[in-house]
């Protein structure tokens, strides 16, 4: 058994999210309060006792699920499951910092300081109302990128998000994503659904924000991951801290291939996947994309003493 450890993205945030995990181990408890000091305000609370609409704001959700994601991971620790276990970390989107940081490459406080800047900037990039992204199902990715390039008609449109065979997002221009839904469901896709995001992540549009990325990661420490990281924008393994650092900045306006990215974890060897904190989309994406694949979600203290079982 060869297993990955993979961290989920923005929509999987939810009230309530590890707040077990930290009542029951101390180190899961430190984390929640590291995140807390490093913004400067109390993120735990809004976690727990909040308003959902809050935390999906882009600038809560992004440092928050990483705290979740790491919490889980302290209390993996605790139970006897150190990262070295994993043969690879990836993440998808804002869950790649969440892999670096459990792969000891950027500190918790740099991380979560790191996801609030990012969350403004994308957010700010784009005024909101211009921006829309679509989920389009049942059309593999050459196909969306055509419908994309068809839908763009001078405006931006691309696909975002390579989720798994079924599933491709695109992002851009409002009219132009809206015109992509149309146009992949006369291309055959089973459906074409408009999500309920408030920019246009992964496309052009994102500069601004890749620009404000790279001058907050010029300023961080960023060492060698205790593991391999399988890099969103390159779906192929990374250790090189400068290396990491570029692709941080690509991945603002570049495609989250996490179907390569899965695939190419698999022809390594990898026979089980780990979620590592809140939900299990990323789950449900892998069956998609290799049956033979096996899948655990770590997410609550039940989840990590299995695993630490297993």
């Amino acid at each position: 058994m060869t297993i990955a450890f993979v961290f989920p993205g923005q929509g999987a945030q939810t009230i309530g999210m590890g707040k077990a995990l930290a009542d029951a181990y101390p180190a899961a408890k430190a984390v929640f309060d590291e995140v807390d000091e490093a913004l400067g305000e109390s993120l735990s609370q809004l976690i727990w006792e909040g308003d959902i609409e809050t935390l999906t704001l882009t600038q809560n959700a992004q440092p928050a699920l990483m705290a979740t994601s790491m919490a889980a991971m302290r209390a993996l620790e605790a139970e006897g499951v150190t990262i070295g276990k994993a043969a690879f970390v990836a993440g998808h989107s804002l869950g790649e910092y969440s892999a670096l940081a459990a792969a000891g490459a950027i500190s918790v406080t740099d991380t979560a300081r790191l996801l609030r800047t990012r969350g403004l900037a994308m957010q700010s990039a784009v005024p909101v109302g211009e921006g829309a992204m679509a989920a389009i199902l049942g059309l593999d990715l050459d196909a969306v990128r055509a419908v994309a390039e068809e839908a763009a008609q001078g405006e931006v449109c691309q696909a975002a998000n390579d989720n798994d065979p079924t599933q491709v997002v695109v992002s851009g221009a409002k009219a132009a994503v809206e015109r992509a839904a149309v146009i992949a469901k006369e291309k055959g896709a089973k459906r074409a659904v408009m999500l309920p995001v408030s920019a246009p992540f992964h496309c052009a549009l994102m500069q601004p924000a890749a620009d404000a990325m790279a001058e907050a990661l010029a300023g961080v420490e960023i060492k060698s991951p205790a593991v391999p990281l399988i890099a969103n924008v390159r779906a192929d393994a990374v250790t090189s801290p400068d290396e990491i650092r570029q692709l941080l900045v690509e991945q603002v306006t570049g495609s989250v291939r996490w179907r390569e990215s899965v695939q190419a974890m698999a022809a390594k060897g990898v026979t089980e996947f780990w979620e590592i904190g809140a939900g299990k989309a990323l789950s449900g994406m892998i069956r998609k994309i290799d049956r033979a694949l096996a899948c655990r979600q770590v997410g609550t203290p039940e989840d990590a003493k299995a695993a630490a079982e297993a």
